[in-house]
């Protein structure tokens, strides 16, 4: 059987994730107590239903810290019945906060003595026996609802599990490092369309920034280093039992260079990696 523990900060996006594997097919059970994996995973594993043979279980932070603690343990028993993925959602502080402070709803781990901005940092505490065995991240902050569930699709039920699904990101870094970065490049040093007028409305995407930074040497040196890379480390990547992995790439703005080198990138690697995914952060 096939279990998907889904996990991640309160307002991050865990239950919106859960409704859409459910409507994919998946036996979907939220708010487990961890503790109990184990015992259904066994017990599901036996079921003649087919329903049964794939499960997602969504757990947070409402467990007791000794049980999270032990995590990693539980998690190796689950592996014995079934193949397990653990993904992990999250999004910046600032909005989570903002989430709860516009829908109006209830932190689980605040109190009258516990704000919201100190619940959301025990909760980070709380939760990190979990991120540290995630096989993947996914960051919601600037992700609607919709995006979310198409992001689950793609990322979770779009490629064969087998293989080592790939995600290459452009990010502007003036709005922070993406939370689900497995590698980071910055090309803050390269020649940048922004200063010339005639291209600044332009993006990483259009023919007239891209002339113009394929004419760059600098530029043409780094996609080859990075492409150097890639080629070398991604299938010894792939060997080491990894299950997703996504490599950001920043500019300033993320809108013409970074994007330029993602799309670039991607279409030298996808002829050895057809599942590929591309997501410009900025320009979404």
């Amino acid at each position: 059987m096939e279990l998907i523990i889904l996990s991640g900060r309160s307002g991050s996006g865990k239950s919106t994730a859960l409704h859409q594997l459910e409507d994919e097919g998946f036996y979907a059970i939220d708010n487990l107590p961890v503790s109990l994996l184990p015992e259904l995973v066994r017990e599901l594993s036996q079921s003649p239903l087919k329903v049964h043979q794939q499960v997602a279980v969504c757990i947070d932070a409402r467990n007791s810290p000794g049980e999270l603690a032990r995590f990693k343990s539980l998690c190796d028993e689950v592996k014995k019945h079934a193949r397990l993925r653990i993904v992990f959602l999250d999004a910046g502080d600032d909005k989570l906060i903002k989430r709860f402070s516009e829908t109006r709803r209830r932190h689980p781990l605040t109190t009258d003595s516990l704000p919201l901005a100190d619940a959301i940092k025990l909760e980070t505490a709380l939760l990190e026996p979990i991120v540290v065995e995630a096989s993947l991240a996914i960051d919601s902050s600037d992700m609607t609802v919709h995006e979310l569930r198409a992001a689950i699709r793609d990322r979770i039920l779009g490629v064969d599990a087998s293989k080592l699904a790939i995600q290459l990101k452009s990010f502007g870094f003036k709005r922070g490092l993406p939370i689900d970065a497995d590698l980071v490049y910055d090309l803050r040093m390269l020649p940048n369309p922004h200063w010339r007028e005639e291209l600044r409305a332009f993006t990483g995407q259009d023919a007239e920034v891209q002339n113009y930074l394929s004419s760059q040497e600098d530029v043409r040196l780094m996609h080859d280093h990075i492409l150097q890379y890639l080629q070398h480390w991604l299938p010894k990547i792939e060997a080491s039992n990894r299950s997703y992995f996504t490599v950001a790439i920043g500019c300033t703005g993320g809108q013409h260079r970074s994007v330029y080198m993602v799309e670039t990138l991607a279409k030298a690697l996808r002829t050895a990696y057809p599942d590929l995914q591309v997501r410009h952060r900025e320009l979404q």
